[in-house]
């Protein structure tokens, strides 16, 4: 390659960073609703949450399954609005197709939805989605209008920076429990967290078209409120077109990479867990780890 050559290639690499630059400083921010907890009090939830739901929970053990989890959920969520949160990513025995976040960063996935998932970035949009509501410290924001239901808003506010919060959520019978109330969110909500999803999957690498492609997909096989995603994460009206219109604003098609040997591989070990009766699959550390 001759010296103009290299010119020509420098300049139109900087355009296009500088393009990718502009496009995401001109993205409203998503901005959830008030919140009367630290930022730390979500991840301190969120740790207690998390020791009770994996004593009631079947969680997967197994080294591949838990590598590959943790290594894609991580990457999408570096690029999420809380990179720093502590998120962890782990597996549920479970066929039904579900997922659900506690604050702070305790992320949950259902053997059902990676088998459900027909390639990586379907998976990813899952886990995006999950991860905005984290980010977005919707479970929080739900807590705070529960507790102010309850309490005038001056006491609120001395419990919330003495944090006696955490345990007063515990009386007032308000925990964050896989099945907690506080984790059944609004469709406004369900909204910000589809729009902040296809964000993190575009610059993540993925095309977010493949979250709403999996959204479709669960739509259309959903019979009586049979799908627990659904039901868990309601449609805010019109979920597709909406990830779809938010996908155009956020800049050119990339050369995207939405599915891996490492997803094929874990895809058929929980189709294969799902198979299974009896004790939780454990770890076979003759198994490669993902790449």
């Amino acid at each position: 390659m001759g010296t103009l050559q290299k010119h020509f290639l420098a300049v139109a690499c900087l355009l296009t960073l500088f393009a990718l630059q502009a496009a995401a400083a001109d993205r409203p921010q998503i901005k959830p609703g008030f919140n009367l907890f630290s930022r730390q009090q979500d991840v301190d939830l969120g740790r207690q949450a998390a020791a009770q739901t994996d004593r009631q929970l079947p969680i997967v053990r197994d080294a591949f399954l838990e590598n590959y989890i943790n290594r894609l959920g991580r990457r999408l969520a570096s690029y999420s609005q809380a990179p720093d949160f502590p998120y962890t990513f782990k597996i549920v025995r479970d066929k039904n197709i579900n997922a659900f976040a506690l604050p702070g960063g305790p992320v949950y996935v259902n053997t059902g939805t990676i088998a459900a998932a027909d390639n990586e970035a379907e998976l990813a949009g899952v886990l995006a989605h999950e991860i905005s509501h984290v980010a977005l410290r919707h479970a929080t924001n739900n807590a705070s209008k529960a507790m102010l239901a309850q309490f005038p808003l001056a006491i609120l506010g001395g419990m919330t920076r003495s944090g006696s919060a955490l345990s007063q959520l515990a009386r007032m019978g308000l925990g964050f429990g896989a099945n907690s109330v506080l984790l059944k969110y609004s469709r406004d909500a369900e909204r910000q967290a589809d729009l902040q999803g296809a964000r993190i999957m575009y610059d993540a690498g993925y095309n977010p078209d493949l979250m709403a492609v999996f959204f479709q997909k669960l739509e259309a096989k959903d019979r009586g409120g049979s799908i627990q995603f659904l039901s868990d994460h309601p449609n805010p009206g019109n979920r597709v077109q909406a990830v779809r219109q938010e996908e155009a604003r956020l800049g050119p098609p990339k050369p995207w990479v939405n599915d891996t040997a490492d997803f094929q591989q874990a895809k058929e070990l929980v189709s294969s867990i799902n198979q299974q009766s009896g004790p939780n699959r454990q770890s076979d550390s003759s198994r490669p780890a993902p790449r």
